[in-house]
């Protein structure tokens, strides 16, 4: 019994152990957070300091240029996609132009490389399928076998699937093979190669041995590797089960992601869905929405999608979380009012003095005055929540009805065959109508909680530039466009996706409207301040 006491204790002080090393990492993380603006000013400045040097070469240096655009794309394929693409655009023009296949070719794998990154699959394989590998050099041909495996392993992730993953993987692990086979001595690339390969085989023994040898004190690697490294065997805890050392190892990443001014990055979504499952809301919303930042910023499409899918989740956890911490904050409030005014009532009994009964009586004053603006605080969140959950809810009801009667009515023609009569029902849905009845819908809830949009919109233009809805209209476009970026939706894509325009158009819409504004420079950020109802 006393041995068995004392392999609890045991078990409960490595508990204790993991989870202050969790604790410490989490705190570097939000450290090295802050400091990212600082990192990503010294990219920055290294990235100007090669564009000016690019500037002052020769245009006849063919090497010369060809290097330093090289360089440039380096700094930016892990950090923003579209400046990447511009200057390996230029690497492959350049190449053409001087008739150079082997750097068209190596042009080619690092454009692969970031529209991998981006989510483009497609477009990946076919600047791939253009390469003609025995042309280039050794480390060129590392790159383009493992970009080649990177596309497998990244299609069969999305696929998930037992039909199609399989092939994709088996192709993924072939080109990873044939990576391996030109890396020779290059330790570093071996092992990380034959740990990734460990990994999509789920022989997740093996992948911990190669990538743990990749961080080990005394290896020297880059902090972009590091952080991939660490991502990659972290995910093998975590299959394997190991969740501390999986978040672990998730933190580390996301820290190595930030002093590489990495934005292209999988370590910070997936460790936000691992604290969220831990039920550490705040940490865990605190990060999604930086990868979200991170994601938008470098363009990946498929990022965006993944943290699309966990975003409003965790999103509507920390609201939950919020309100429940004014729900404590209000019975607090309420307390320490309900204990002021038993303290009160004693002193009037015990002192009876009208002087010091009029001063308590300020007192009380005073807090109930404060108590009536949290309350009405609250009402305006509470009221903005009711109306959009109230709406939301009411909308998704009555699409769910109307499929369910369409659907119970192609049934019943289908069973006495008339096909005619199932194309009729299905021409009878006017989408356009529908998306006329969304317009309204939002036109009037949003009227309803920020009544004085239109006004204050109008407000921040001369007279002349004034926009106002027709009679027979709440919104018009214009006016729609800045009420939804007013509800937090400022993504161009998105809006787009919403009013049925191409993204240029509302990019124009925008640029149009904010040139001829009063404060040009201020005006997203005064469309922002509205206020909901009249909270004076």
């Amino acid at each position: 019994m006393k041995y068995f006491f004392c392999f609890l204790l045991l078990l409960s002080s490595l508990s204790t152990f993991a989870s202050d090393a969790t604790n410490n990492l989490l705190e570097e993380l939000k450290t090295e957070i802050g400091k990212k603006g600082a990192y990503e000013r010294i990219k920055e400045s290294r990235i100007n300091r090669l564009k000016l040097y690019r500037a002052r070469l020769s245009k006849n240096d063919y090497d010369g240029q060809f290097s330093t655009l090289n360089s440039i794309y380096s700094e930016y394929k892990g950090y923003q996609f579209d400046s990447a693409y511009v200057y390996v655009d230029k690497m492959i023009a350049l190449s053409k132009q001087r008739g150079d296949k082997q750097g068209e070719y190596y042009s080619y794998v690092k454009m692969a490389f970031i529209l991998l990154s981006s989510g483009m699959f497609h477009e990946a394989f076919d600047y791939l399928h253009k390469v003609d590998v025995k042309v280039l050099e050794t480390p060129a041909k590392i790159d383009y076998y493992f970009f080649l495996g990177r596309c497998y392993y990244d299609i069969a992730n999305y696929s998930n699937d037992k039909y199609f993953t399989p092939g994709y993987i088996t192709a993924g692990n072939k080109s990873i093979d044939s990576a391996i086979s030109f890396c020779g001595d290059d330790f570093v690339s071996r092992n990380y190669l034959l740990g990734l390969q460990k990994l999509q085989e789920r022989n997740y023994v093996q992948g911990k041995v190669w990538f743990g040898k990749l961080l080990e004190k005394n290896m020297v690697i880059t902090m972009h590797l590091r952080a991939m490294v660490s991502c990659s065997l972290g995910m093998i805890y975590l299959q394997e089960n190991q969740k501390e050392e999986g978040i672990n190892l998730m933190i580390q990443s996301a820290i190595a992601d930030i002093k590489s001014s990495t934005r292209e990055t999988v370590a910070l979504y997936t460790l936000a869905d691992l604290l969220y499952k831990k039920g550490n809301i705040k940490d865990a919303y605190s990060f999604i929405q930086l990868a979200k930042a991170d994601a938008d910023f470098y363009g990946a499409r498929q990022r965006k999608i993944q943290i699309g899918s966990i975003l409003p989740i965790i999103a509507a956890a920390e609201l939950n979380n919020s309100e429940h911490q004014k729900n404590r904050f209000l019975i607090l409030l309420i307390t320490l009012t309900a204990l002021a005014l038993l303290v009160v009532f004693f002193l009037v009994m015990i002192v009876k003095q009208l002087r010091k009964l009029k001063t308590k009586e300020k007192i009380i004053e005073g807090k109930n005055a404060q108590l009536n603006d949290i309350n009405g605080k609250l009402l305006v969140d509470a009221k903005i929540k009711e109306e959009y959950i109230g709406q939301f809810f009411k909308a998704i009801s009555g699409y769910i009805l109307k499929l369910e009667n369409l659907k119970v009515s192609i049934e019943a023609k289908i069973s006495m065959k008339k096909y005619d009569a199932i194309t009729s029902l299905i021409n009878n849905i006017d989408i356009k109508k529908e998306r006329e009845n969304l317009y309204y819908s939002f036109d009037h809830i949003f009227v309803k909680i920020f009544p004085n949009f239109i006004n204050v919109f109008n407000s921040l233009f001369d007279e002349k530039d004034q926009i106002w809805p027709q009679e027979d209209e709440l919104l018009n476009t214009d006016l729609r466009i800045f009420a939804l970026i007013r509800m937090g939706i400022a993504d161009n894509d998105t809006i787009a996706k919403i009013l049925e325009y191409s993204v240029n158009t509302i990019y124009v819409y925008k640029m149009r409207i904010k040139a001829k504004s009063l404060h040009p420079e201020q005006f997203e950020q005064r469309i922002m301040n509205i206020k909901p109802f009249d909270i004076s």
